[in-house]
């Protein structure tokens, strides 16, 4: 094999064939042993296989979200050397957000998959998405009707990983979404899936984990490594407070990866004072910074467990807000500090210099495990890197003490009065308001295409908020230029990944709030 590292689904299965009686997976009270999915896995690679697939071919996924499926047939793809495309949903936070049906078609289209590979309960919409004169082949991991190839049929035991891997080879292609709403292809490579297998055995110590979000997101590679470690994985096709609560106790979950809305949600649910965490020791979350205050009260009710990451599809994991941490309410106003402070930069988004602490500019990286671009994309990919420094479009500055504090999107940016203002500055202040559980901030353009700030702001359960007095605090904080024109009490935010805000949806939001009679000056 001429890939540095031996191929990850290998040291997956060698892992699994270790202890083939353990209870590595549950889903839906369902569990599967390691030997049954190293079984499973084995006789899909040998079906896609028989089917003359192998190393530069295209299988597409297409399963229903969270279930052993969907990592099955990636770990089969991959297995015999071809790329694993997924074709679900773009949405990393939300598992059953579906693209639509000809976008989905589409993709499978610009990838020119040899192999579309689903689940029994997807093999209609499959054929509906494959009502084209070349369609590939349609592959089930159970038995279909007579013109599908069963992946569970006969036997894996002679097959064996694709021989002439190289390092660049494309492994992994999951779909997000660009400015334009519309997906793209992250690509990873087979050298980058082999490093982190390598790399997690020795970093990553035995744990059950939980996860909530799509398995083709990054939340599959969270996977991979606590499997290879030797702990169980716990699916839920999505997040409910409640439920995540009795999994925590019901499976013995050590670590529980949420968006930072979700942990909020989590400390306030009437079950969670008589829930048993005991086991849990991380309880990390991520896609945007928490409000101080309400993080210091996570911290008291979850004890020295809390740890924030930060980073994009792009760049992986950047800085790391450890529990320590969160015994400073001023730390808990930042992102962390780098994992590795030779790979994070604050540079001009202009220049790309390089800049001193303090000042604001493009946070910037260079990725342990970086994608290779994105797929039929050279522009975008091409805009990706300059000089070499990943760039994430994200706005931030370090304080005197490494500590990276994030204050936008440069795309985000809005300007009132011919100020330049981050809508995160106006949401740290109303995130802190009392009563306020989570709130978002955008621009928007009235009739006069005058940019004017809109807030949504959603209450805590039980709670009274008075736009007003939220105007009042962010002047006192802040400017009066800072103040929203437009306040809205919503019950709950539209999202686009874990935990971020879809501003798209709020700008919309927005424009139709400017046409009601809402609170506003």
């Amino acid at each position: 094999m001429s890939t540095t590292h031996e191929h990850y689904v290998q040291q997956l299965l060698t892992h699994f064939d270790a202890d083939p009686d353990r209870a590595a997976m549950v889903s839906d009270g369902v569990f599967l042993t390691a030997g049954e999915l190293a079984a499973a896995t084995r006789r899909a690679a040998a079906a896609l296989e028989g089917q003359h697939v192998g190393r530069g071919d295209v299988v597409c996924i297409l399963t229903e979200p969270n279930t052993a499926a969907t990592l099955i047939l990636r770990w089969a793809a991959n297995f015999v050397g071809a790329t694993a495309a997924h074709v679900r949903g773009m949405n990393a936070v939300v598992p059953d957000d579906e693209l639509r049906l000809e976008l989905q078609r589409a993709v499978v289209a610009d990838v020119g998959a040899k192999v579309l590979a689903v689940d029994p309960p997807n093999e209609e919409r499959a054929r509906e998405l494959l009502d084209t004169p070349d369609r590939p082949i349609l592959a089930v991991l159970g038995a279909g009707q007579p013109d599908t190839v069963n992946l569970t049929a006969g036997s894996g035991e002679s097959v064996v990983p694709c021989p002439d891997i190289a390092d660049d080879d494309l492994a992994v292609i999951t779909q997000t979404s660009g400015s334009s709403g519309l997906p793209k292809g992250v690509c990873w490579t087979f050298g980058v899936k082999n490093e982190m297998a390598t790399s997690a055995i020795g970093r990553s110590g035995k744990t059950n984990l939980l996860i909530t979000a799509p398995l083709t997101h990054s939340s599959g590679f969270g996977a991979d490594d606590t499997l290879i470690t030797g702990g169980m994985v716990a699916l839920h096709p999505g997040f409910d407070a409640g439920a995540v609560l009795r999994a925590v106790e019901e499976y013995r979950i050590g670590r529980l990866i949420l968006g930072t809305p979700q942990v909020y949600a989590l400390a306030e649910h009437p079950d969670r004072p008589a829930t048993d965490l005991s086991t849990l020791t991380e309880l990390i979350y991520t896609g945007s910074p928490g409000a101080p205050l309400r993080l210091r009260e996570a911290r008291e009710i979850f004890g020295p467990v809390l740890i924030q990451v930060y980073g994009t599809t792009e760049t992986g994991v950047l800085t790391m807000l450890v529990p320590d941490d969160h015994d400073d309410v001023r730390r808990c106003g930042t992102v962390g500090r780098p994992v590795n402070p030779d790979a994070v930069s604050v540079r001009h988004p202009e220049t790309g210099a390089a800049l001193p602490a303090g000042e604001v500019g493009e946070v910037c990286a260079l990725p342990r495990w970086p994608i290779v671009g994105y797929w039929h994309e050279p522009k975008l990919t091409a805009a990706l890197v300059r000089d070499g420094w990943v760039r994430t479009g994200d706005l931030g500055r370090f304080d005197e003490d490494g500590y990276l504090h994030l204050s936008g999107r440069l795309a985000d940016m809005m300007k009132v009065k011919g100020i330049r203002i981050h809508p995160e500055a106006v949401e740290r202040v109303l995130s802190q308001a009392p009563g306020v559980s989570q709130v978002a901030v955008c621009g928007v353009e009235d009739a006069d295409r005058v940019e004017r700030i809109y807030a949504a702001v959603v209450p805590k359960p039980g709670a009274e908020v008075d736009p007003a007095e939220l105007r009042r605090l962010v002047a006192e904080a802040l400017t009066d230029n800072h103040v929203p024109g437009l306040i809205e009490i919503r019950r709950e935010l539209p999202v686009t990944g874990p935990g971020k805000p879809d501003r798209a949806q709020l700008r919309a939001d927005g424009r139709a709030a400017l046409a009601r009679p809402v609170s506003r000056v």
